[in-house]
């Protein structure tokens, strides 16, 4: 009598596991519950160029990916620092239009020695270093 009961409960764990609408396991081995899947989002599949066109399953997984060493590799192939600027660029000519675009921008916000340096006479006035030098040239400082 008892031995029977055994072998039923070893038939229902080596049988496959229903899963019509391919919902991912859970710890336990089995699906976990529609509507935790629907709630996490898991339904949505976010791909991303930069990484080799992985698809990432869920929102929380995309976002969390943009700190992980695929996607920094990924930018690092393509000359790109992985900063919180490109958090969320997925195709990789967005990623260098908008590298220009931010260089092009730290390029102009440059100190330029020759035209920004400043010098203060004796008395006190603030000069552009040209005509600080012009008027030192000219004997009037």
């Amino acid at each position: 009598g008892g031995g029977g009961e055994d072998t039923d409960s070893e038939d229902e764990e080596d049988a496959p596991i229903y899963n019509p609408k391919n919902v991912p396991l859970g710890w336990d081995g089995k699906p976990i519950p529609y509507w935790l899947f629907k709630l996490h989002g898991l339904n949505h599949f976010y791909p991303c160029e930069i990484c080799g066109g992985i698809m990432y399953r869920g929102r929380r997984n995309f976002e969390k990916h943009f700190t992980e060493s695929r996607h920094a590799y990924g930018m690092r192939c393509l000359g790109i620092p992985n900063t919180k600027h490109f958090h969320g660029v997925t195709k990789i000519e967005d990623a260098q239009v908008l590298w220009e675009r931010l260089r092009g921008e730290l390029e102009g916000n440059t100190f330029d020695v020759a035209e920004e340096e400043e010098y203060e006479d004796s008395h006190g006035n603030v000069l552009k270093r040209s005509e600080y030098e012009d008027l030192a040239r000219q004997g009037l400082l």
